[in-house]
């Protein structure tokens, strides 16, 4: 038998098969064409869909290459995703934090915070001020310190004083006081000392020395007994000695140290003392220890010593043991 050729049985068997296929595709056609394999719509309205979106928006989607499905993928992509509108957001956040730069950012300078009215006698910070820690600067006297000062520790006629208002200096520091807490206290000085004092008060201040004030004379009516019977630190005062000669307080170039606890001491020519300020005469004798006394075993005697002061306990004429003083 010729194998090129096919029997009758598997002729039968290839038109039927034939047959069942032709069918399969008619009836493929007939359900898509009534929509049913497209989910209700036919491919004309297909058709008519994309024909109709592609003249509404022929720039974002182009009639010769979406299809129906893609077009409402193209026409969410032509807008921004919920992320990158974020993004876009914290793009303009980070600009105006750019632009306002935060307190919190240490690459950014910090303005130097502002002197309370206590510290700077309502005064505004002077353009000079040098600062050497934080509470611990000095600077030409503001209008409003002259004008505190004036006609009480410097003279109302200053037309023969021996010091001008531009040679003295104020002073700002900080300190620790007899119940251990920190205090801002303010001096005035010749300028030639200013940087001696803040450094000096610094170190006082970071041993926790206790002193327990500093304060303007003024705020004593320029009168040495009070400030030293209140135990008042001080420097500058345009006062005389006895013999009519200027203090070294008066240059602003000597500094009364807890002078309650350190009197000042002179002798008679009969044997007898002047022990002042009122009242400390307990603390006349130095043999005996007590609080606040000031030695040369001191801290304060040492770095005073240290930046060329001379102390008035080492002074054999009287003794002085709250004063420590520079000539210049």
């Amino acid at each position: 038998m010729n194998k090129n050729f096919l029997n009758k049985s598997q002729k039968k068997i290839l038109y039927k098969n034939i047959g069942f296929l032709f069918v399969l595709i008619l009836l493929c056609a007939l359900l898509i064409r009534s929509g049913i394999l497209t989910g209700g719509e036919t491919l004309a309205d297909l058709a008519e869909k994309q024909e109709q979106t592609a003249r509404t928006s022929p720039e974002t989607f182009p009639a010769d290459n979406v299809l129906s499905g893609e077009a409402e993928t193209a026409e969410t992509e032509s807008y921004p995703s919920e992320q990158e509108q974020t993004a876009s957001e914290g793009e303009t956040t980070e600009s105006e934090q750019e632009a306002t730069p935060s307190e919190s950012d240490p690459d950014q300078p910090k303005e130097e915070e502002s002197p309370t009215s206590e510290q700077q006698k309502g005064a505004s910070a002077m353009e000079d001020r040098v600062t050497y820690k934080t509470g611990f600067y000095y600077e030409s006297l503001s209008d409003t310190v002259k004008a505190d000062i004036t006609g009480i520790s410097y003279p109302a006629d200053d037309s023969n004083a021996a010091i001008s208002y531009d040679t003295l200096r104020y002073v700002n520091i900080l300190y620790y006081d007899f119940n251990g807490k920190q205090q801002s206290g303010e001096l005035i000085c010749h300028k030639a000392i200013a940087q001696d004092l803040v450094e000096i008060f610094y170190e006082l201040y970071e041993a926790q020395y206790p002193i327990e004030k500093i304060a303007l004379v003024d705020e004593y009516q320029g009168d040495d007994s009070l400030s030293m019977q209140d135990n008042n630190t001080s420097c500058f005062n345009y006062r005389a000695l006895p013999s009519g000669k200027l203090s070294n307080h008066a240059y602003g170039l000597a500094v009364d140290l807890n002078p309650f606890y350190n009197p000042y001491i002179t002798y008679n020519k009969d044997g007898s003392v002047n022990i002042t300020p009122a009242g400390s005469e307990n603390y006349a004798d130095r043999e005996q220890d007590f609080e606040h006394k000031i030695s040369k075993e001191d801290l304060a005697y040492e770095l005073f010593i240290q930046h060329g002061f001379t102390w008035g306990g080492s002074w054999k004429s009287c003794k002085d043991y709250q004063h420590f003083e520079k000539a210049i």
